[in-house]
């Protein structure tokens, strides 16, 4: 075993995502008839089957054959898609699409087990390689070689090596050289998923996880969803892909207590596979002054889009270019770890690079051409097609966090005072909404006003499944703050400590002078290391290096997206446009304020 996988600096944690079988691994059909299609059907303690659909099939067949191979109660169990929960008809499901077996809720039990076959039969049935990778992205091709290197690997004995740190179960995959080139991580072995191998169990996949808003099993298709959004290599974002892989190393637990239930036979496990990348340790070990402007602006613009909720310096590896010819001292910034982007709800984001200098510089002519030619339509088109079981709430964020990124950018704020317009504060021992929540609100209260005159009827369409169910026997949803009904109550109006309630547009309403205290001592607050509001709520601490692993406790929801119907969503866009540039200008009037105030310096007091 190489003495580079017990090194402390290589503990990047991969997460991947995407769908399709690589050439020369896919023991099937490669060319498969007119009607025939090829599907992944996980159950939701992780068992995986790949199966071959003729026209004919439809979702009481697929659980039929779900049962004969894998041994798996599915009476009262649904087939999901994304959203879509199946009825029968198999039509829409496309080629190489992973599909989730859920058993419904009076009937779902922790303690039903998943009696996966034994030996190669798995790989028998499935017909299936070693790795698969699932997605059509012409982007994965650089992946396929990868893929084959390792599987070679794998022939010749060099198995993975189990990752120590971190929550879920993470695998370096070698290759037959027996370096570190791939790390993956099955979507059942997360934090509180069904196999997780440290003890973090006690829910089923596609349940509410770590982030009420992220559920167990989904931060894989997150990871690719990153990858490729990052266009053009902008942010050095890893190739990323969702692999359906069998190996004896994975963890299977014969229980809900975390018990290890080691077997030594095949397991298949959906899983994100990422490129391992070499580097010298992360942001957390060396100063951030020698960081590139550049590289700080790209990666940040990237988290703005994804609204990532966990960049802390621990998911920012470092690499030096000390290469002899004038690159002494310079460094590269590489960003891995985006499994609790693009929530269903909007969240408080983490930013660890919101207090660098690098953050305050305004955008570069290249960089401001680059967020100037994104387009969020385009985005989604995008990851419908190369992940279509992402979420149409997922897809929301997506789309308001771009247009907010553009408008700002063009309005001339610079990449920190965007990111602390989308971060909440604590004020009086309460998490206020962001100022970007607040004017969400507004044009959903404008919204609403509007709706009164023409009420809107219920849709009630089942087969969408946009808002996380907080109804799963043996979850506590009273973290959920967020309102039933944001169409007819669209204002959330978070009580105060006396009990006084205000409307949330009064945060945009303060004078300059408050505005510039309270940020003042937000930031002295979040700069203590280590420090909490009386809520019990872990505040963003840039020195204090807070990951989202830490902050267990449920972040409220102010701004509900997916509820709205297409119409009153692009209604909604439109409102919201409209209400950015006095937030824009109020922003800029408080970072002006704090300039000035900066300057006249403290050098008279003793």
């Amino acid at each position: 075993m190489s003495r580079k996988l017990e090194s402390p600096v290589q503990t990047q944690m991969a997460v991947a995502v995407i769908r399709s079988p690589i050439g020369g691994e896919y023991h099937g059909s490669q060319r498969q008839p007119a009607g025939r299609r090829r599907v992944f059907v996980q159950t939701e303690k992780g068992c995986v089957l790949g199966m071959e659909l003729d026209r004919g099939d439809n979702v009481h067949t697929v659980k039929r054959r779900l049962q004969l191979a894998l041994n798996v109660p599915v009476e009262e169990s649904s087939l999901t898609f994304g959203d879509k929960v199946l009825k029968n008809d198999l039509d829409a499901i496309r080629n190489h699409s992973p599909l989730l077996l859920t058993r419904n809720l009076m009937h779902r039990s922790s303690s039903t087990p998943c009696l996966s076959p034994t030996g190669r039969d798995i790989q028998q049935r499935d017909k299936s390689g070693p790795i698969e990778i699932l997605g059509q992205s012409n982007r994965l091709d650089r992946m396929k070689h990868m893929v084959k290197d390792i599987v070679k690997a794998i022939k010749m004995g060099i198995d993975p090596v189990p990752v120590n740190s971190g929550l879920g179960g993470a695998y370096y995959f070698r290759n037959s050289r027996g370096d570190s080139v791939a790390i993956v991580k099955p979507t059942d072995e997360e934090p509180f998923a069904p196999n997780n191998p440290k003890g973090f169990v006690g829910k089923a996949l596609g349940q509410p996880g770590l982030k009420r808003s992220v559920r167990v099993g989904e931060t894989g298709f997150r990871e690719v969803a990153a990858y490729l959004l990052d266009y053009d290599h902008f942010a050095n974002v890893p190739p990323t892909a969702l692999v359906k892989v069998t190996h004896s190393i994975f963890n299977v637990n014969d229980d809900v207590n975390g018990n290890n239930f080691r077997r030594n036979r095949l397991v298949s496990k959906i899983a994100s596979f990422q490129q391992f990348i070499p580097h010298d340790f992360d942001a957390s070990d060396h100063g951030t002054s020698s960081f590139p402007v550049a590289s700080v602006h790209r990666i940040g613009i990237l988290d703005i889009r994804i609204l990532n909720t966990d960049r802390h310096a621990g998911n920012l590896l470092v690499r030096k270019l000390d290469d002899g010819i004038g690159t002494f001292g310079q460094v590269e910034l590489i960003p891995i770890d985006h499994g609790l982007c693009l929530p269903e709800t909007l969240e408080d984001p983490y930013f660890e690079w919101i207090h660098w200098p690098q953050a305050s510089i305004p955008f570069s002519e290249e960089e401001l051409a680059y967020i100037g030619n994104l387009d969020p339509a385009r985005d989604c088109e995008m990851l419908k097609m190369e992940l279509p079981m992402i979420r149409e709430a997922c897809l929301r964020v997506l789309v308001l966090c771009t247009i907010f990124l553009k408008e700002a950018a063009a309005f001339g704020l610079c990449l920190a005072e965007i990111g602390e317009m989308m971060t909440r504060e604590f004020r009086r021992g309460e998490e206020e909404p962001s100022e970007l929540e607040v004017v969400c609100l507004e044009a959903r209260k404008m919204l609403a006003e509007r709706e009164e005159l023409s009420p809107r009827t219920d849709l009630g369409d089942d087969e969408f499944q946009f808002d996380i169910d907080c109804e799963e026997v043996g979850y506590d949803s009273t973290p959920k703050m967020a309102l039933d009904d944001p169409l007819t109550r669209a204002t959330f109006q978070p009580a105060l400590g006396n009990g006084y309630a205000r409307s949330p547009l009064s945060k945009l309403d303060e004078g300059i002078e408050e505005g510039e205290e309270e940020t003042e001592k937000n930031q002295n607050y979040q700069k203590s290391s280590g420090g909490k509001a009386d809520s019990g709520f872990i505040v963003n601490s840039s020195s204090g290096h807070r990951s989202a692993n830490e902050q267990l406790p449920a972040s409220v929801s102010f701004v509900k997206l997916a509820d709205m119907t297409e119409d009153e969503w692009t209604l909604f866009l439109d409102k919201f446009q409209e209400l950015l540039y006095p937030a824009f200008a109020k922003r800029k009037s408080i970072t002006l304020g704090q300039k000035q105030r900066q300057r006249l310096g403290t050098s008279c007091q003793f």
